[in-house]
């Protein structure tokens, strides 16, 4: 029954992409549809605003979750290493930025008027490449590490660097994994900075893209799509396209990243 309960709704945008809009209108969202129909995905490709999102999604995901992994990680070894004299400061900062936010006009200052980061790709990287959650989380997998690698390690001659990414990168494998998940799915999911900093149509993520069709019943003007319906674009089935076709890489990435996720909850369990 849980699984019913989550998969019907996904089976619900899926199956209801393919219908008539004819009939989206008159019965609304139904389990079975009489008749495929494929205008709304005809509609949609035919612009060239979607294959734009898709690029802006894929670099801002791609390239924010291996930097935002990279910067997390190393930041984290710092608060968790016990050589560190100022570790118990630097936890307590950044647990203090868990709990006070920053101002929506300051945040809005320092991006457009200190870094000049308005309608640049990079505005929508940036301001998550440091999660204080995700690295309370690598703090915590790092201190559950044996000390003795780090004392083995440098005896051996291995400076901090070369211990960090020859050894602890290694075997904190699941739980970066687990945590590049987490990123990859902010920066996926994201529209919240787009909507703030982004003018430039050409520089909208699919979320965006979205947003921007469910807020408008023109969807000719914002899609640019053929020019075919005389009346009216398929609306209620353009949305539903577009969800598809937005969540379907994300989707797919669940089944690799799964075995991290198992390892990550076993790997404290055994102790040899």
């Amino acid at each position: 029954m849980f699984v019913l309960a989550c998969f019907i709704p996904f089976w619900l945008v899926f199956i209801n992409s393919f219908a008539p809009e004819s009939v989206l209108q008159k019965s609304g969202y139904r389990l079975w549809i009489p008749s495929l129909d494929l205008n709304a995905y005809k509609y949609l490709l035919a612009g060239e605003q979607v294959f734009r999102s898709y690029g802006v999604t894929l670099f801002v995901t791609i390239i924010g979750t291996m930097a935002a992994i990279l910067i997390t990680s190393t930041y984290a070894y710092v608060l968790a290493h016990r050589k560190v004299k100022y570790r118990n400061l630097l936890s307590f900062l950044t647990y203090f930025t868990m709990i006070f936010g920053t101002g929506l006009v300051g945040f809005y200052i320092l991006i457009v008027n200190w870094l000049h980061l308005k309608d640049s790709i990079w505005v929508m990287i940036l301001p998550y490449l440091l999660n204080p959650f995700y690295a309370f989380i690598l703090v915590a997998f790092y201190r559950n590490l044996p000390y003795e690698i780090y004392e083995s390690a440098t005896v051996d001659g291995a400076n901090d660097i070369s211990i960090f990414f020859r050894i602890i990168w290694h075997v904190s494998t699941p739980v970066l994994a687990t945590v590049s998940l987490f990123y990859a799915l902010q920066y996926w999911n994201d529209w919240w900075l787009s909507l703030l900093f982004i003018d430039n149509h050409d520089l909208h993520s699919l979320q965006m893209m979205i947003r921007n069709l469910m807020g408008s019943l023109n969807v000719s003007s914002y899609v640019g799509g053929s020019t075919e319906y005389k009346v009216q674009p398929p609306t209620e089935g353009v949305k539903l396209a577009t969800v598809c076709l937005t969540i379907g890489p994300i989707v797919f990435l669940y089944p690799y990243i799964q075995k991290y996720f198992v390892k990550g909850l076993t790997i404290g369990s055994v102790k040899g």
